[in-house]
């Protein structure tokens, strides 16, 4: 039995993992998944967000020793609350998520991929404190091999993103470098490009680097093999 902790991604929130936590307790394990602050039923407003804040909620959220799972952008607070306290984190799976290098925002490295499938999609507040996804796009970019109900779902419940987490730089260190880490890379994304995943999970062992043929939102669209997985993972 392992202890899994579900972190979703940009504009999301806990309810995107609702097929893959009673399919990974079904396999014996326990599951937990939040809402990152500002998102799904968090109340926090836009303008507190920070990186760090993302990373204390994470550790706020481990009580045992625990496999965190970082969907899309959530690779970067989970590799930040590793930074911060590491001891009550097994490993660190990346979800066709952004695999942080010392000092480097989420914005550089997705500025560094070698195309941006999800810029025409993203629309930015007057404010410019946020950014959602236009709801007519999110199809394409998000949920292509999913159901239409899942879709829909999901579009009733994307909420906008805070900007300043992913124009932060991280900063990592000798805790986070001693957490063992898998990668899981999605070949038929249009979020995150594949090749990118691959870039990114290169200095990995190639035993805890996988490959699955979905889209980025796996959880939706094949959450029994994401469960599987996962429980290989933690095997």
């Amino acid at each position: 039995m392992t202890n899994f902790l579900l972190i979703h991604g940009s504009c999301h929130g806990a309810w995107c993992w609702r097929h893959v936590i009673p399919a990974l307790k079904l396999r014996g394990h326990k599951v937990n998944a939040i809402d990152l602050p500002s998102h799904g039923a968090d109340g926090t407003p836009i303008c507190e967000v920070t990186l760090d804040l993302y990373a204390k909620a994470i550790l706020d959220a481990i009580k045992v020793p625990t496999v965190v799972v970082g969907h899309s952008m959530a690779g970067f607070p989970i590799s930040r609350a590793a930074a911060l306290d590491n001891r009550m984190i097994k490993r660190l799976v990346f979800l066709c998520a952004y695999m942080p290098r010392e000092g480097m925002t989420l914005a550089d490295m997705r500025r560094e991929a070698p195309y941006q499938p999800l810029m025409q999609a993203v629309v930015k507040s007057a404010d410019g404190l946020s950014f959602t996804i236009d709801p007519l796009q999110t199809r394409d970019v998000f949920y292509h091999d999913c159901t239409a109900a899942d879709a829909a779902y999901a579009n009733t419940r994307l909420c906008p993103q805070a900007i300043l987490p992913q124009e932060t730089s991280i900063e990592l260190g000798a805790k986070y470098e001693s957490v063992p880490k898998s990668y899981v890379i999605c070949s038929e994304d249009r979020t995150i490009p594949p090749e990118y995943q691959r870039q990114m999970a290169a200095n990995l062992p190639k035993e805890d680097v996988y490959e699955i043929s979905t889209s980025h939102s796996p959880f939706f669209s094949d959450p029994t093999g994401l469960a599987n997985l996962l429980h290989r993972i933690a095997g």
